[in-house]
């Protein structure tokens, strides 16, 4: 004769629960997954007799599916060239687009050289800063943002090191604080070299940038006029460092007689 109220009753042998098909210990009264009495429920489907397959399927399917997306993303930005339009912390590698063939320990690699890249310890503290700055020109021409952050504290360093930098210095040291929108370090460099040199072109394209960095409509107009001015002359002197930067003067021209 059974008990009137059977849930009541010690399950004498490990089962499964009626309602959500979890295995059961032996002597269980309720369900430790649903609470469900012994005795009670509605009878379990085959998925759930089978440990709640069917109710884990969905997330699986979804967890690879986000892995795939995961990996498809991955391999996509692995297999970026260097220096495409991927930036970040694969540009702080050497490149063949701007190391060269050679391509050479970054940031000290020279650009198109065929042999290995120097060291470090036999440059010259100018040689240092050279090298940095030139990267960073580059990395501005590819559009590298992040590469000109990561390297610019570091090319801003070397230049600070040089105990008497000449005109060329300051014009990449103010150049460098130009694309990383230092205006008033940018108008200081330009400020020196024209002291120095009041007719200095590479001086006064600087102090035209850092001015039109600060919106000094004035003051962009004027280095602007004194460089239309000197142009020629200057020019016809040879400088070498004019020669360097022969696009860039040649630009800033263009851009004074708009």
């Amino acid at each position: 004769m059974t008990s009137p109220n059977a849930s009541s009753r010690p399950n004498s042998g490990a089962g499964f629960c009626a309602a959500c098909g979890a295995a059961l210990s032996a002597g269980a009264r309720f369900c430790h997954r649903c609470g469900t009495p012994m005795g009670q429920g509605a009878p379990a489907t085959p998925s759930q007799q089978s440990g709640g397959a069917a109710s884990v399927l969905p997330w699986g399917v979804a967890f690879v599916a986000l892995l795939a997306l995961v990996a498809m993303f991955a391999g996509k930005n692995f297999g970026a060239a260097k220096g495409s339009s991927v930036d970040g912390s694969s540009n702080s590698l050497p490149t063949q687009a701007i190391d060269g063939p050679a391509a050479g320990g970054a940031p000290f690699a020279q650009g198109g050289g065929n042999g290995p890249a120097p060291d470090i310890n036999n440059l010259s503290p100018s040689e240092r800063a050279n090298r940095l700055y030139t990267r960073i020109m580059q990395y501005a021409e590819f559009g590298k943002v992040d590469s000109v952050a990561f390297f610019a504290p570091m090319a801003m360093a070397s230049h600070e090191m040089l105990e008497r930098p000449t005109a060329d210095e300051r014009y990449h040291y103010g150049r460098i604080a130009e694309i990383t929108g230092d205006a008033p370090v940018a108008r200081a460099q330009a400020d020196t070299i024209l002291q120095q040199e009041p007719n200095n072109l590479l001086g006064l394209l600087l102090g035209a940038r850092a001015a039109r960095m600060s919106k000094d409509v004035a003051g962009e107009k004027t280095f602007n006029d004194r460089l239309l001015k000197v142009m020629q002359t200057e020019l016809a002197t040879g400088r070498e460092d004019y020669e360097m930067h022969r696009a860039e003067i040649a630009r800033a021209e263009t851009e004074a007689r708009k």
